[in-house]
């Protein structure tokens, strides 16, 4: 076989960057935008999800705010999932980390931007409901626990949800064996399921970002360490289970480049850097390259061919 970079449209989550010519340069593209897709996607997911807390006029149960959770969080993944990899959440972020779907420079400002979208996300609730409406709102991870006694239950609670969700997530988007192009929507059911079944009993926040955001704009801090707690719990969890149930070809490994690896991505920064490997270990096989200027890893405009 012959390895061949050619123009043409890269599959979707590949992590690209632009051509040398591009309007931004490579360092920016690479490290700027998916802290801002991750910032945006976590600022439009909490704000879709805050407001459907807070405008729920009570008939609809749990169903309306599962609904506008899971839809908000599969299209959001879905539309910058190729830039970032779609995580929106910290727990999220830690389990990819994990099992090595992103590099480890890169975590610290997932985190940040993720914290700061979800104080813009709750911020533009608040802005745009009204007084009345937003003073009177309960739900989520303010209504999960009223005593001390309810924490062990709400802690468990979150563990498990979580872990179910960033299961969905290492295990549809980032192993090699199982991932698959229908994951937006299976972890935005994920989180609809989750709510369905357990919001009554934490709230079923299931991610750190979601409960920040809205108790600083709320100022309400009462047993919100188990929402940071239990989650990043489950990401630790998720991260032994995945390299526990799969084989070590199928698991991503950016220590080899120092790249992000977004969901999906077949044509990304690993496999170019593997491809090559193999053919300067194997002198039989025959393997022709764009020039060297044009093999950016990860460019938005070069897609990679097995023959």
């Amino acid at each position: 076989p012959s390895f061949e970079l050619s123009q043409g449209e890269c599959p979707p989550g590949a992590t690209r960057a632009s051509p040398p010519s591009g309007l931004f340069p490579h360092w920016y593209e690479r490290y700027v935008q998916p802290c801002v897709a991750e910032l945006l996607g976590s600022a439009l997911f909490i704000f879709i999800g805050c407001l459907s807390v807070v405008e729920d006029a009570g008939g609809t149960g749990r169903l309306q705010p599962a609904l506008a959770h899971g839809l908000a969080l599969g299209l959001t993944i879905a539309i910058l999932g190729n830039i970032s990899g779609g995580h929106f959440n910290p727990a999220v972020s830690l389990g990819v980390w994990l099992v090595g779907g992103l590099n480890i420079t890169m975590l610290i400002p997932y985190w940040i931007s993720q914290l700061c979208g979800g104080i813009i996300g709750a911020s533009l609730t608040k802005a745009v409901t009204t007084d009345e409406h937003y003073a009177n709102a309960t739900g989520g991870a303010f209504s999960g626990i009223a005593a001390d006694e309810q924490i062990p239950s709400v802690l468990v609670g979150e563990i498990v949800m979580t872990t179910f969700l960033v299961l969905t997530v290492c295990m549809g988007a980032i192993n090699e064996e199982t991932k698959t192009p229908l994951a937006p929507f299976c972890i935005g059911l994920t989180v609809t399921v989750d709510i369905l079944a357990g919001g009554a009993i934490s709230g079923a926040c299931m991610n750190p970002a979601r409960a920040f955001g809205p108790a600083l704009v709320a100022n309400y801090w009462d047993y919100h360490w188990v929402y940071w707690v239990g989650p990043m719990v489950a990401g630790l969890l998720v991260g032994a289970l995945v390299r526990c149930v799969t084989s070590a070809d199928s698991q991503p490994n950016v220590s080899d480049c120092p790249v992000l690896v977004s969901l999906w991505g077949r044509a990304d920064a690993v496999s170019v850097f593997r491809c090559w490997k193999r053919a300067w270990k194997m002198p039989a096989l025959s393997f022709s390259l764009l020039p060297p200027q044009r093999l950016l890893i990860g460019d938005r405009t070069t897609r990679l061919f097995l023959k």
